[in-house]
């Protein structure tokens, strides 16, 4: 095993941190690979071709989107791996088919044939002991209230305009799914344990339990 920081989590792990948005992800990503010396790995959107196309036609390219964020995010777990561990991920490859494809499926903007084809291919792809799960997979949560008093106080307008019936069912939906993951070792966090923002030292709790938590799981390897 390699060398491990004073927390004792190893300088090889990978971190991901999973949530819904608005509930700090990129916060913590951060925070967190300052303090362990990791690299970050966030989501990119900028060469996304289905971005624009998706947005003004949910049921015609839900599928192609869903696609091809499944391909690049195995992509970038397969380089962080690769790399030799020893990182921070924003979002997770597994929110994608639990929360997301499940969700345009439910809603209609994605018909039977296309989920399955994308579940099928996920499964193929990701649920398979050859795959490079995370160490840790930290699941940010809080209560809808908190969730978006946090998404008005960062001001971003298309989040401020979408309808509080749309959060809920995001909310909701992310509940049930952390309730049945188990692809790798969780740690549950309430958003109101710690605070980023004005007292940087909140964080050592949770590096501390983090530690604990990614022993135990390697303990049993």
């Amino acid at each position: 095993m390699k060398h491990k920081n004073p927390y004792g989590i190893p300088k090889d792990a990978v971190i991901t941190i999973a949530g819904m948005v608005g509930i700090g992800k990129s916060t913590m990503t951060r925070t967190l690979a300052e303090r362990l010396n990791f690299r970050t790995s966030f989501e990119k959107v900028d060469n996304n071709p289905y971005l624009d196309q998706f947005y003004r036609d949910f049921k015609r390219w839900s599928f192609h989107l869903q696609i091809f964020f499944l391909a690049e995010r195995f992509k970038e777990q397969k380089r962080i791996f690769e790399y030799g561990g020893g990182f921070v991920q924003d979002r997770s490859i597994y929110e994608d088919t639990g929360i997301f494809a499940r969700m345009h499926y439910e809603r209609g903007t994605m018909s039977k044939t296309d989920y399955e084809t994308y579940n099928n291919l996920f499964e193929a792809m990701v649920m398979t002991p050859y795959f490079p799960h995370p160490d840790l997979l930290i699941y940010l949560e809080g209560s809808l209230e908190d969730i978006l008093e946090r998404i008005n106080r960062r001001g971003r307008p298309m989040e401020q305009e979408t309808p509080v019936e749309y959060w809920k069912e995001m909310h909701d939906r992310y509940t049930k799914w952390i309730n049945e993951f188990h692809a790798c070792p969780v740690m549950r966090l309430n958003i109101r344990d710690y605070d980023l923002v004005n007292d940087k030292s909140s964080i050592e709790p949770v590096l501390e339990k983090m530690g604990f938590y990614i022993q135990k799981a390697r303990s049993k390897l």
